[in-house]
């Protein structure tokens, strides 16, 4: 890991990552950690989210670990009560957690699946426990929140994914906007829109997809998740104590390429799920 962008700011403070087990959210939760925060895990899977916990207990940052499925219903509502009650001084609240309908079993059901789906974890989870994590901030007087959305979700992308993530983290990064203004000025509420970022569907991409990767960032590359997480860990910290209601774009400097050569394909992954 590389030291984060806040430095050691954030020493002192308490935070929740949800979906932190693997991916985005788990980086997510280790530079939060280097930058001083105790940090809680959450995880669908206990060997996964104990794995992470032992990183964090190592550095002497591990502040809880919560499973839950935000599938379930009221999966979301359970899991912000059971964190507000295990950490009644939360400082910050990063809502990582999103449904992967890209790899695995999940990447052969159909549309309408993918989209329940995503609007079950990622929307309704999301919403749901930035609802009430942010009300007992707003209570107690302070508190940051970032949300994750899609860089592409304003200008859209052709084929199925891009319709998915267009509908569902659209849908996100409005419903931080509102509440920011919901729950300012105690309580800053951000979101960091990742572009194409090395996940699992990045890592098995094809040929084609690598190249469209590196095409449309004007840096050259595919992001990291690192790239995701210094963001994050920025937005949250006093650095960006002037900064609420907005979405940051972290896509390497996005540009419309032209489609290289190659079969159409429409299953497309922009970083999103952690």
């Amino acid at each position: 890991m590389t030291d984060s962008a806040a430095g050691a700011t954030l020493a002192g403070q308490t935070a929740f990552v949800s979906g932190s087990s693997r991916g985005i959210g788990r980086v997510v939760a280790l530079m939060l950690a280097e930058a001083g925060c105790q940090v809680a895990v959450h995880g669908r899977s206990e060997d996964r989210a104990s794995e992470v916990a032992a990183e964090l207990a190592q550095m002497g940052r591990h502040a809880g670990t919560f499973l839950g499925d935000l599938s379930q219903e009221g999966g979301a509502g359970r899991l912000a009560d059971q964190v507000l009650a295990a950490l009644p001084a939360l400082d910050i609240f990063v809502a990582v957690a999103g449904a992967d309908v890209l790899t695995g079993a999940a990447a052969a059901a159909n549309f309408d699946e993918k989209l329940a789906s995503l609007l079950t974890v990622d929307v309704l989870g999301t919403i749901t426990m930035a609802r009430r994590i942010g009300s007992a901030m707003h209570a107690r007087g302070r508190g940051a929140m970032v949300t994750i959305g899609w860089d592409q979700a304003e200008v859209g992308m052709e084929g199925d994914s891009g319709q998915l993530f267009a509908a569902t983290k659209g849908a996100v990064m409005a419903f931080t906007r509102s509440l920011a203004r919901s729950l300012g000025p105690t309580v800053r509420v951000n979101n960091v829109a990742p572009g194409w970022i090395r996940t699992a569907w990045g890592e098995q991409a094809s040929d084609v997809w690598q190249t469209r990767a590196r095409r449309e960032a004007m840096l050259g590359r595919w992001g990291e998740p690192a790239d995701v997480a210094a963001a994050v860990c920025w937005l949250v910290s006093p650095e960006a104590s002037w900064v609420t209601g907005q979405v940051l774009p972290v896509n390497g400097g996005f540009r419309r390429a032209p489609f290289p050569e190659g079969p159409a394909v429409e299953h497309s992954d922009r970083g999103t799920p952690s």
